[in-house]
């Protein structure tokens, strides 16, 4: 029976991952490696087949180590921008910094990679990563940790967490095979792998090509089209209520059609909020509040709040069903989905006749049913340098066999019509880009399983 060490630094990862079927009646014996608060970990053993837990131990990344990390991010971004011809890449570096010394910390970065032009020297800023890791106490203490448990497998399920590459490189020096999963369809092009594996999961054929094309340091045989397993629940009719249950347990109007309105985070879509205004206020003007109610799903980690006024303004048209996730903390990445949230997530893409948003991948979850997507595709007035014309530029669009893949709402007094197609039946080519984005929907649990268990 092998051991697999289960490193799940998020709650996406607890979802996707313990809560699917990748553990249910395996011959294997899995050890949690985690940062969770002790009410989390006591949780996850109930529900998940999990036999023991082990904390990770505390990391303090060195000046050094981050200068390299984010030397190596900033470099390999400008090296992609000009290889694909696509500036928006740049948008996952210049983020706002905030504090003099952040800032000239990250100047002095970005001045530095204007030296390391060429994928060689990427290479080089590599290696040298990998060896200013091994040098802190980190490495030390899972290297201990690791010969205690005797591990066969490390699985990791977020490849950008701060913490993998000292795990990994733990895991290496002991001769443990590790296996990690890509976090989303948009992650590769964010030039955010930091850590090197033995495999790597890809969600699709699509996946493992751009893995190749970013990455091409990476053996391709290495790389596994396993798909992801948090499309497999959309296929358990278990987790359906009935209509009319859904309705009285979250006081929707049974007698109205429901349209989902999923928020992004803060920094994806910061003017989510004036979209939510405007979706409720076209159903005024259009007399279709009568008719459609909008359910609000707000995206799990933004607990900003600033919906709040929206919400209170359309008090009987916009229900607020919140995400049935943990949010006793106030770091993202300690914000985990309890169990219920994945039986509310389906019933709400199987009740609803389709979701709003900009550019999610919520999507992919309606299209499961077969229901169509409504991408806002304008501005806000004085909307500052943010742009919906920038988001669609990125990387991971490009994988849109077609632009009728999802519906386009162009001026938000386009809803009435869009609504109107929804009504008679037009269907949009999401299947064909569900389809490029994720292979084997149905087994991907197995296929994981049988990855990590070879």
């Amino acid at each position: 029976m092998k051991h697999v060490l289960l490193f799940v630094p998020d709650g996406v990862g607890v979802r996707n991952y313990l809560y699917s079927a990748v553990l249910k009646n395996r011959e294997a014996k899995f050890t949690l490696y985690h940062n969770f608060d002790s009410d989390t970990v006591t949780t996850l053993k109930n529900e998940v087949a999990i036999q023991q837990t082990l904390e990770i131990p505390t990391y303090q990344e060195s000046v050094v180590e981050k200068f390299y990390r984010e030397l190596i991010h900033c470099c390999r971004l400008k090296y992609n921008a000009k290889k694909l011809d696509n500036p928006t890449l740049l948008k996952n570096w210049n983020k706002k910094r905030s504090g003099l010394k952040n800032k000239l910390f990250y100047a002095f970065v970005n001045f530095v990679s204007n030296f390391y032009g060429s994928y060689k020297t990427i290479l080089k800023l590599e290696s040298v990563y990998q060896r200013k890791i091994r040098t802190n106490p980190l490495f030390k203490k899972v290297l201990a940790q690791l010969k205690n448990q005797q591990i066969d497998v490390l699985f990791c399920t977020h490849q950008r967490a701060l913490k993998a590459p000292v795990i990994f490189a733990a895991a290496h020096s002991l001769g443990i095979k590790t296996a990690a999963v890509i976090y989303s369809w948009d992650n590769v092009p964010k030039a955010r792998l930091a850590l090197q594996a033995d495999l790597y999961l890809s969600w699709s054929d699509h996946m493992k090509n751009e893995l190749q094309l970013f990455y091409p340091e990476i053996n391709p045989d290495t790389i596994l089209v396993t798909g992801t397993p948090q499309f497999e629940f959309y296929h358990d009719p278990s987790l359906l209520k009935a209509r009319e249950e859904f309705a009285s347990e979250y006081n929707l109007d049974v007698n109205k059609k429901w349209l989902c309105f999923s928020g992004d985070d803060v920094y994806t879509s910061p003017q989510d909020p004036l979209y939510l205004q405007d979706i409720a206020q076209q159903l005024e003007v259009t007399g279709l509040q009568k008719d459609y109610q909008i359910v609000f799903r707000r995206c799990p980690v933004d607990v900003s709040g600033r919906y709040q006024e929206v919400i209170n303004e359309f008090k009987e048209t916009i229900i607020e069903i919140p995400p049935l996730w943990n949010f006793n903390t106030q770091q993202w990445n300690a914000i985990y989905p309890t169990k219920a949230d994945i039986g509310l997530l389906v019933n709400v893409a199987y009740h609803c006749e389709t979701v709003v948003n900009v550019g999610s991948t919520m999507a992919f979850d309606f299209g499961m049913f077969k229901k169509p997507a409504i991408y806002i595709n304008y501005d806000q007035p004085n909307n500052g340098a943010w742009s919906v014309d920038t988001i669609y530029k990125y990387q991971h669009f490009r994988s849109m066999p077609s632009k009728d893949a999802v519906f386009w709402l162009n001026r938000k007094e386009d809803l009435l019509s869009l609504l109107q197609k929804i009504e008679q039946g037009e269907q949009t080519s999401i299947a064909a880009w569900f389809d490029t984005i994720v292979a084997s929907p149905n087994s991907a649990s197995d296929n994981i399983f049988n990855a990590i268990d070879l």
